[in-house]
């Protein structure tokens, strides 16, 4: 891979957007390699944790706007890349992190949306700028940021196309946790640590529940969780080692 590095250590996929001397901005091939890098780390049984970040001073600018002036050159393609990368980012059985540094742009922006977790460096900037080159939304930004910050304060990040500072995107609830910039791949992968400390069993149906219920009104996503936790208990799916946490559990009570 040429613009995308993969490193798998202790459980956790790395998975870095290499395009520093272009801000990393989001190309087709680069595009291409993610999607392809998100699919090896999904068949991978070591991997428990997957963390999505940038080389160099930027997480991403965003779509790499040559391509995107070049209109109808390799348009369908992007959009299909993009539709791909987000359903296996959310369809993924192992959590995601995006660990972002620098700069978040529009379609990068989009991008660490549909991700489960979003750490920031305090150095980090996001926007959306697509009305302000006349662009659209294609990756689902008009769909997410209301979900994720509230309808008003999506639209003023929509429409009026301004940066928004790492202490600010945490105020919203735009990302779980600001951090020193120095401290940021710490951090995060003490977060993953902990996550895969857990039931891996247990973390996976969760994330399919998150996901799939918050497509639904509370009343399905209720029916959906009852439904998913008696199935498994007719079934008896049991996350490997349960018997084993719930016994030291009660050895700690006594």
């Amino acid at each position: 891979m040429e613009n995308i590095s993969l490193e798998r250590k202790e459980g956790i996929a790395k998975i870095v957007l290499n395009r520093p001397e272009a801000l990393n901005a989001l190309n087709t091939p680069l595009l291409s390699e993610l999607a392809g890098a998100l699919e090896e780390v999904e068949k991978d049984p070591q991997t428990k944790v997957a963390i999505i970040t940038g080389a160099g001073r930027a997480f991403s600018a965003g779509m790499d706007m040559k391509e995107v002036s070049r209109v109808e050159e390799g348009l369908p393609r992007r959009i299909e890349l993009a539709w791909e990368i987000s359903q296996k980012i959310e369809g993924m059985s192992k959590p995601v992190i995006a660990m972002v540094n620098g700069y978040c742009y529009t379609g990068a922006l989009e991008l660490i949306m549909h991700c489960d977790m979003i750490i920031a460096s305090e150095s980090a900037v996001f926007a959306d700028t697509h009305a302000r080159y006349g662009l659209i939304h294609g990756w689902g930004g008009t769909q997410h940021l209301p979900r994720l910050i509230g309808t008003m304060k999506a639209k003023e990040l929509l429409f009026a196309s301004e940066p928004v500072t790492a202490a600010e995107a945490e105020r919203i609830g735009l990302v779980n946790k600001v951090v020193p910039a120095g401290k940021l791949e710490e951090f995060t992968k003490e977060l993953a640590g902990k996550i895969i400390k857990n039931s891996e069993t247990s973390v996976k149906a969760i994330k399919s529940l998150v996901n799939r219920g918050i497509r639904m009104n509370l009343k399905e996503g209720l029916k959906l969780e009852a439904s998913e936790y008696k199935h498994r208990q007719l079934e008896g799916i049991i996350s490997p080692g349960r018997k084993e946490r719930l016994e030291a559990f009660l050895e700690k009570e006594r």
